[in-house]
């Protein structure tokens, strides 16, 4: 696109989060143009969105000099008009589809340049499966509503230079040849005033100088292009080590999976519990070639019980919370995100509130009854505040101290009781699978409801047990395996959907099952405060 024979302004909408120097990169931009002697204007047009605050800013330079325009001066508009943008820039990848769907964007017109990182939405958040928009999705709509697009990760490039994305944005613009100005004119208001560039304008230089190959090198381009579309819907993390001696066990179909949950169990217990895992999970993959003896379903069956089982295996107790925010993983991610030099002190607090059952999952059968039926007893259940300083010697002591015990969860009430949960899930999935593979399957996604901690853990096992014993051992009006697949799955997408149960519930009478019995919740008398109760009296009285 030749812009110096355009008689139109150039026209970019910058999207960013709250916080990413969105208005900063504006002014950046303006200051290049007007420093270069083109007439440029900016407005900012604050709103709300779903995760941090979004506000865009819009752009609007005239590609000719102001000295060749003979004391003319260009009309700008106040706000972009759909369809008619040049460019379009955004920190995140879906705010950049957002405003392709308020029609932002044209594939004859508009180059995009987005960053491939994702800041989820408070509705992504609050979905109880994976709620998260499918990555691949929102490329493909940036792909196919644009005439050039360039996406990478904006966020990493910002975190690798130390900087913030608005410079890696800032980067990208001028690598895409929007407007008609040099890079050296960039980097000249990146530096600033004087002499001497300051250590924030080096990192901004660093962020500035990625994003500016990634966008103008054609090669990295595409190869950054390519990589991303063949993603998944994040970055998929390292593939770990798969012993040679468990790897000979299963197909490979099932070892990108199976590497990651056996070293997830390995890292949160022992070889030992590792060692079950792999027991557990060549008995699914015995069922499944006895029902799919050709594999003409990829091993679905052993992939899926690969993730689930891991996940639920290495379930969430106050040993594990101390052994990850102890790691000094964590405490460089810490340092990452605040941007803290070689020679900064920070200082992190956890906070932790610890009641009685995290306690009493530790103990054995007796002493865990008698401590959780005190907490029943008392009025008001009972927990530990505590505010650890993890930067102190006493307070990462601490933690390595809880860490250091995870020798005592085998002994654990609650071990004994989630081992024997897995076995039975891991039953009725192997049964399902001899009866009808697809039944096998529909109940592995099952594990997809074992999630979180506390009450939502606790929840979320009861409703996969109920289904498993009222939808796939249970005899059924239509009891067909096919029908049971059918209504264990309109099951588990009814629980997912519904935090309060109420959509489980329906579901499954509608199959022919027993709805869940209601659960009986202790009422607690809390005795009213002797200043309330004396104004209660006295308002009695006067009425």
């Amino acid at each position: 696109m030749t812009i110096m024979n355009r008689t139109q302004p150039i026209t970019l909408l910058i999207c960013a989060l709250g916080g990413e120097g969105g208005g900063v990169l504006t002014e950046w931009l303006v200051d290049v143009a007007r420093h270069a002697g083109y007439a440029a204007q900016s407005t900012s047009i604050p709103g709300v969105a779903q995760r941090t605050g979004a506000t865009t800013y819009y752009v609007e330079v005239f590609p000719v000099p102001l000295a060749e325009l003979g004391g003319r001066k260009p009309v700008f508009s106040l706000s972009p008009v759909p369809g008619a943008l040049d460019a379009i820039v955004s920190s995140e990848l879906l705010e950049t589809t957002r405003q392709i769907g308020n029609g932002m964007s044209s594939r004859e017109r508009t180059l995009v340049i987005s960053s491939s990182s994702r800041t989820l939405t408070t509705a992504e958040r609050m979905e109880l499966g994976d709620g998260r928009a499918d990555a691949q999705r929102l490329v493909d709509v940036i792909k196919a509503f644009s005439r050039e697009h360039h996406v990478f990760d904006m966020g990493t490039a910002a975190r690798e230079s130390g900087t913030i994305v608005s410079a890696v944005m800032l980067g990208a613009v001028a690598g895409s040849g929007l407007f008609p100005f040099p890079r050296e004119a960039y980097e000249q208001v990146v530096r600033g005033g004087g002499d001497k560039i300051s250590k924030m304008a080096e990192a901004s230089l660093r962020g500035f100088a990625k994003a500016f190959d990634a966008v103008n090198a054609p090669r990295q381009q595409a190869a950054m292009v390519t990589g991303l579309l063949a993603t998944s819907q994040d970055e998929a993390p390292a593939t770990a080590a798969l012993p040679q001696a468990v790897a000979s066990l299963f197909p490979p179909a099932v070892h990108d999976l199976l590497a990651l949950g056996h070293a997830r169990v390995l890292d949160y217990q022992d070889a030992d519990y590792a060692r079950l895992y792999v027991e557990r999970l060549q008995k699914v993959l015995a069922a499944e070639r006895s029902a799919d003896p050709a594999a003409a379903q990829g091993f679905a069956i052993t992939r899926e019980m690969a993730r689930w089982l891991a996940l639920w295996m290495a379930f969430d107790d106050i040993v594990r919370v101390a052994e990850l925010k102890s790691r000094a993983s964590r405490a460089r991610r810490v340092r990452d995100e605040v941007k803290a030099g070689d020679h900064d002190i920070v200082k992190v607090y956890d906070h932790f509130k610890p009641g009685a059952p995290e306690f009493a999952a530790l103990l054995p059968d007796s002493l865990a009854n008698r401590v959780t039926a005190w907490d029943r007893r008392r009025a008001t259940p009972w927990a530990l505040p505590l505010k650890v300083g993890s930067h102190s010697v006493f307070g990462m002591a601490s933690l390595r101290l809880l860490a250091s015990m995870r020798w005592l969860r085998r002994r654990g009430q609650r071990f004994a009781q989630e081992q024997a949960l897995i076995e039975r899930w891991l039953d009725a999935v192997a049964r399902g699978t001899q009866a009808h593979w697809r039944l096998g399957h529909e109940i592995a996604l099952c594990g997809r409801l074992i999630k979180g901690y506390g009450t939502t853990n606790e929840r979320g096992k009861h409703n996969l047990l109920h289904v498993i014993d009222h939808l796939a051992i249970a005899p059924l009006p239509d009891g067909a395996p096919s029908a049971r697949a059918d209504a264990i799955a309109a099951a588990r997408t009814a629980a997912l959907a519904d935090e309060a149960g109420t959509a489980l519930d329906a579901a499954l009478v509608r199959h022919g099952a027993p709805p869940r019995p209601v659960k009986a919740v202790p009422v607690r008398w809390v005795r009213q405060p002797r200043g309330l109760a004396t104004a209660a009296q006295a308002k009695s009285k006067a009425h």
